[in-house]
């Protein structure tokens, strides 16, 4: 059902109301990248997959996930045809902008212990200032133990900050751009102010050390080999007095994550196999060994048909590539009342109106975007159609606004047959975004018909 009001053909609302509250308690509980795997791997097994390094063969039927480095997953399900006729893929990416702790980030300035951070992915760097933050990831001792660090998060937790200039002061600092308001070396969080009672030089962050050592037994040193991220404190809420929204940090892209995640474990048999892929680095260009330009979906496969297929052969892989489908499961610029003037109206992505298509992202001349086949869209429209399920088309912007991209393009790249489909939003990339209830739905509906009907 094409750009229609979505609400309108639900007699009544509680199957969409009971989907969110699980969407609402994954997005709470997934503030970063090791922590979405984390949760995904609960609830693969609880709904009967398997580590692939405990099967020798696989067959029709089989439930498996893959993991990369804890920042990755594959989950298929395999199909009754040959892997050499091509699978269905949704991709999305469970990384979102923050603030990432620096190496050396302890220090004390005029009786405060702040931590030094450098801001990951796109920002409004005056967004993430005055407001509860939380502390999020891991330590690595040089013995190889890992600690979790979660700060901030808990009812019981204290929460963290950055400040900011009070308005009394303000006159020079009201006459700059937003892009220069907050300096990105200014982004830095206040951890404390009690000082050590028996240290003399620098006893505020000396306090802090303390407090590391009992609660985490880490040392300052072991900020070396940190990963620890900033991130908005607090569970996410509905939104609205109607409650038909939701509130929360990191809607992009870990509602298409979700969405994409459970649309293959709610599959058992399929004709075709299937698969969710859940991806690192989309916010800084989907480099390195965790992000979608790595080879580690093409290795996943390549091993999925070894253990599948009596001979294994690179042309088999290549083969599975061509004819594979793939949805880049990621978010769209929702149309906001406030900011009408950004968009090109009848192009654009609406709450309450379903799933939404990007044929193509990029900025401007369409650098830098995967631009979908006419052949693909047509199918798409066939299959939720008939399965009345709302769909809407959008553009991110007016053409010379500004733009942005996804991994379609890099999994294109490999000869698949892909286009962007995701859900739209308010507010992106802000410590507070917000997503229409009914959209998720319809999403997860479009994706787990997707991953049935497409051939």
């Amino acid at each position: 059902m094409y750009s229609k009001n979505a609400w309108k053909k639900y007699k009544n609302y509680d199957e969409i109301f009971a989907f969110n509250e699980d969407y609402k308690r994954f997005l709470s509980n997934g503030k970063n990248e090791r922590l979405v795997v984390k949760e995904s791997v609960e609830l693969a097994e609880k709904a009967g997959f398997k580590n692939i390094d405990t099967f020798t063969s696989l067959k029709s039927g089989d439930k498996v996930y893959v993991l990369n480095r804890n920042k990755n997953i594959l989950l298929f399900v395999i199909g009754k045809e040959s892997l050499t006729k091509g699978i269905n893929i949704l991709g999305a990416h469970i990384d979102s902008p923050r603030l990432d702790i620096k190496q050396n980030p302890l220090y004390e300035n005029s009786d405060f212990a702040l931590l030094d951070t450098h801001y990951y992915g796109g920002i409004k760097k005056y967004q993430w200032v005055t407001i509860p933050l939380a502390l999020i990831g891991v330590v690595v001792k040089k013995d190889g133990t890992t600690v979790e660090i979660n700060i901030g998060d808990d009812k019981n937790d204290p929460v963290l900050g950055i400040s900011d200039l009070l308005i009394h002061l303000s006159s020079d600092q009201l006459q700059k751009k937003a892009a220069s308001v907050i300096d990105g070396e200014k982004l830095d969080v206040t951890v404390g102010s009690i000082p050590l009672s028996d240290e003399e030089k620098q006893p505020v962050k000396a306090n802090i050390l303390k407090l590391l050592k009992e609660k985490y037994d880490i040392e300052e040193e072991d900020f070396l080999s940190c990963e620890i991220e900033v991130v908005p404190a607090g569970e996410s809420r509905d939104y609205g007095l109607d409650r038909s929204m939701v509130a929360g940090y990191g809607h992009d892209d870990r509602v298409c994550a979700f969405t994409s995640l459970r649309a293959v474990l709610d599959l058992n048999e399929v004709n075709r196999t299937t698969c969710c892929y859940l991806v690192d680095k989309e916010e800084v260009g989907s480099i390195g060994a965790t992000g979608a330009q790595s080879r580690f979906f093409e290795n996943a496969l390549a091993k999925l048909i070894s253990l599948s297929e009596d001979n294994y052969s690179d042309l088999k892989l290549r083969e599975c590539l061509t004819n594979s489908f793939m949805l880049s499961s990621d978010v769209s610029a929702g149309v906001d009342p406030l900011f009408l003037e950004v968009n090109e109206l009848k192009n654009s992505a609406y709450l309450g109106r379903g799933i939404v298509f990007n044929k193509y992202t990029g900025s401007r001349g369409k650098g830098g975007c995967n631009d979908a086949m006419p052949e693909f869209i047509a199918k798409l429209r066939n299959i939720l159609d008939k399965e009345n399920i709302n769909y809407q088309t959008a553009e991110i912007g007016k053409v010379d606004q500004g733009g942005g991209g996804t991994i379609a393009y890099i999994l294109g790249n490999l000869d698949m047959t892909v286009i962007d489909a995701g859900v739209a939003v308010l507010n992106m990339h802000s410590p507070m975004e917000i997503v229409s209830k009914v959209d998720v739905y319809e999403a997860y509906l479009a994706y787990k018909t997707f991953l049935k009907e497409m051939k």
